[in-house]
């Protein structure tokens, strides 16, 4: 999809603040409010706008302890692969699962916990127990040095 300086505009504004208003959005890229919403549409319609939600402080809610797992696999099969994530999509501590390369490991997830006991039980009683899991290692977030959500645009 090509798109324009109004469209990468609009996509960072977006990204910053989804709940801004069309009316401040439309004034703060220098278009008519109607011009702007029909972009916006265009934008969520192609399917480059996948969504909004909104980000919630995890301490707030209890969840202060942050880990890093990477897994290793027994069987490197669709149908394992496909079980195994499956199963842990199916856990809602797990906020980010990714398929990787370059370690000796098969997935890195990450999961938000209340606690090393909570780490324990999840760890344990769920993870391991995936069929296919042959290997964990974990690690434990200390701080958060950069945390976004908003993807690079590029301004060309």
């Amino acid at each position: 999809m090509q798109f324009d300086r109004y469209d990468r505009e609009i996509l960072d504004a977006l990204q910053q603040d989804a709940r801004i208003s069309n009316q401040e959005l439309a004034e703060r890229i220098s278009l008519s409010p109607s011009s702007c919403l029909r972009r916006v549409r265009a934008l969520e319609e192609s399917g480059l706008i996948v969504g909004y939600r909104a980000l919630l402080d995890a301490k707030k809610l209890g969840l202060s302890l942050l880990a890093l797992i990477h897994i290793s696999m027994d069987r490197h099969t669709p149908e394992r692969f496909d079980r195994f994530e499956a199963e842990i999509g199916a856990i809602p501590e797990v906020l980010e699962c990714l398929l990787i390369t370059g370690q000796d490991a098969d997935y890195q997830i990450k999961v938000a916990v209340a606690d090393m006991d909570a780490y324990q039980v999840l760890l344990l009683n769920r993870i391991t127990r995936i069929p296919g899991v042959t290997g964990v290692h974990s690690s434990f977030v200390l701080r958060r040095v950069i945390d976004k959500t908003a993807l690079p645009l590029d301004k060309g």
